[in-house]
């Protein structure tokens, strides 16, 4: 499902306009973008966690190349 798609199933599933789904669905991804942790109870977590430089390798040539420390977004699915 892409996101025209999760949009059109929003739209229909709350009985409104597409723009009113769109609008929702850009606001709830900038919230978890934005925020440190995100619950949803039921559904998951999404989290902000930040990723430890480290060495890599370039596969096509096999150079050992430095990837850089970066901030990620995570989810973890809640159980059932």
């Amino acid at each position: 499902m892409n996101r025209a798609e999760l949009i059109e199933a929003v739209a229909s599933e709350a009985g409104t306009t597409k723009k009113v789904a769109g609008e929702v669905i850009a606001a709830f991804c900038n919230t978890v973008q934005n925020a440190d942790k995100v619950t949803l109870v039921g559904f998951g977590t999404f989290q902000r966690k930040q990723r430890a430089a480290r060495n890599g390798r370039n596969p096509q040539t096999g150079k050992e190349i430095k990837i850089e420390a970066k901030e990620v977004l995570t989810f973890k699915a809640s159980k059932k």
